[in-house]
């Protein structure tokens, strides 16, 4: 059981935080259009559901929704195959029908096994992604489109050529600008003064300089002035006839070609992974320790993929640098996402010529710390330290996203830790009861001799059920493993949701190595009056 949220509660974090997802959020949208071969405008359609209608539906606190890159090359064959946009958006709507029927099949619950390890070695193999992607376009060479996250390119290049392929092509203006937004972008929060100016966030103001210094290098006529290919590229509409095209219907004429059924199931299916996982790592982002309803989360992506697909719009997931982005600016609910879609459409149809001024080197600066917060060589130090089963699928998940993609990634992780669970972590079931918890009683929860990641859902599912107000009692004195991921969940809900909703925990048996000190405020006759087994 968890606190509601006031998703009006917290505007001073969650609208500074939604500026700062729509600008990573413009750039990407249209590149992601641009390699799918969609029309621009069906990117920013994407996104604008992906924060609006899947921000106010969705039980996430920290998801961002929007086009995926990870459904790229998807898109840019099935529109080929399919012989036209119209046909293709049949197939959006018919993956959004699939994946609200997921939703109630709960099939959103399989996020529930997916480890820690894995999910942070994702999340690094990310940010170095986003990291390496950025350093051309933050030296103003921008060949490769922005949002793209595969190792090879569509133009026959990859990461690490693409980056090499930057000497000799270095644009001054554009590293000037990226140099200059990076300063801004670290500095600003460490300024005494400029603490206080919450409600202005650094990327806003990296953003204005950049602009700024790019338009007076323009009026002097310097050759540091970056244009064409360096600036955002938002559709300028001239006429409201012309705002009025970029939208696109379905052919439901097309509804028993049995490609449409297939590209639609293929979508449903890849959008429905991509965005369990990044809910999954969204929720270890929540500084709160918040769960989503993974399976209102399916049913929330597929209504935004049906109306995406009405209005003529790209099929969208959960997005991690969005999210990621999102919980560095210091979201705290919902309405961050809600209030980037928001700012998606008003300023692609009020502002566009003034959005098209804003050079790439200064978004490739705010990116460049997002991938690196996620990749931060912390994070790896962490993991190799609590030892090789942690720290192998960790980094084989890491380097098997940089190299192929996310899901492959994914997948060799996730094939790693069950060997390993399989080999020594498997040898005993998990079992504990769980029942309907009165106020007053005494919840004791006793684990079994071996736990392991698999038995995270089962744990995950009865801390939430716990009331506020309560006494717990988690006995570990017949355990003999228990894995880093259940450690996290106990720590996690001790340090964090029991202090917030005056739960007192009292811990048994646990070894030191586990670093689960008790609280301090139980007494050793304080759990006597009532019990419930």
């Amino acid at each position: 059981m968890t606190k509601k949220v006031n998703i009006f509660g917290s505007l001073g974090s969650d609208l500074p935080a939604g500026l700062v997802v729509f600008l990573v959020a413009l750039p990407l949208c249209l590149g992601i259009a641009l390699a799918s071969g969609a029309p621009l405008f069906a990117g920013i359609i994407s996104g604008v559901v992906g924060g609006i209608v899947v921000g106010f539906l969705s039980k996430s606190h920290l998801s961002v929704s929007g086009p995926a890159a990870g459904l790229t090359a998807i898109v840019l064959t099935a529109i080929t195959d399919l012989g036209g946009f119209d046909v293709f958006l049949l197939a959006v709507l018919i993956a959004g029908i699939l994946q609200i029927a997921l939703g109630f099949l709960r099939a959103g619950s399989i996020s529930n096994y997916f480890p820690n390890n894995v999910i942070e070695g994702m999340l690094a193999g990310i940010g170095v992604i986003i990291f390496l992607k950025q350093i051309p376009h933050a030296f103003g060479y921008d060949k490769d489109y922005e949002g793209d996250l595969a190792f090879l390119q569509p133009d026959g290049k990859n990461t690490f050529s693409e980056i090499f392929s930057v000497v000799g092509n270095i644009h001054l203006g554009a590293t000037i600008i990226t140099v200059v937004s990076l300063a801004i972008l670290i500095g600003w929060n460490k300024v005494p003064f400029l603490k206080n100016l919450k409600l202005v966030p650094a990327a806003l103001v990296a953003v204005i300089v950049g602009i700024i210094i790019n338009q007076s290098f323009i009026a002097s006529g310097s050759s540091l002035a970056v244009l064409d290919d360096h600036l955002v590229k938002l559709p300028v509409p001239t006429s409201f006839d012309e705002f009025k095209q970029s939208f696109a219907m379905p052919d439901f004429t097309a509804f028993t070609n049995q490609k449409v059924w297939i590209v639609g199931i293929t979508i449903a299916v890849v959008a429905s992974i991509e965005t369990l996982l990044c809910i999954e790592a969204a929720d270890r982002m929540d500084k709160h320790k918040r769960y989503t309803d993974t399976n209102v989360e399916l049913k929330a992506q597929g209504i935004g993929n049906m109306v995406s697909a009405l209005l003529g719009g790209l099929p969208m997931t959960s997005v991690v640098v969005r999210t990621t982005a999102n919980s560095n600016a210091g979201a705290e609910t919902k309405m961050s996402a809600v209030f980037h879609g928001v700012l998606l459409i008003v300023c692609a149809i009020a502002i566009p010529s003034v959005l098209n001024m804003i050079p790439l080197a200064t978004l490739a600066a705010v990116l460049l710390l997002v991938g690196y917060k996620l990749a931060n060589p912390k994070v790896i130090k962490h993991f190799y330290e609590r030892g090789k089963y942690q720290f192998i699928p960790f980094i084989a998940t890491m380097l098997a996203v940089v190299f192929t993609d996310l899901l492959k990634g994914v997948a060799l992780g996730l094939i790693i830790s069950v060997i390993f669970i399989l080999r020594g972590n498997m040898k005993r079931a998990y079992d504990f009861r769980k029942e309907q918890y009165q106020d007053g009683d005494v919840i004791h929860i006793d684990l079994a001799q071996e736990v392991s990641f698999l038995n995270k859902a089962a744990i995950k599912a009865t801390l939430s059920s716990i009331p506020e107000n309560s006494k717990v009692v988690i006995n570990a004195a017949d355990t003999v493993y228990i894995a880093h991921d259940v450690l996290d969940l106990i720590k996690e809900f001790k340090k964090i949701r029991a202090k917030e909703e005056n739960i007192k925990v009292k811990l048994v048996g646990f070894k030191k190595a586990y670093e689960l000190e008790n609280t301090g405020e139980e007494e050793k006759h304080i759990y006597v009056e009532h019990t419930t087994k």
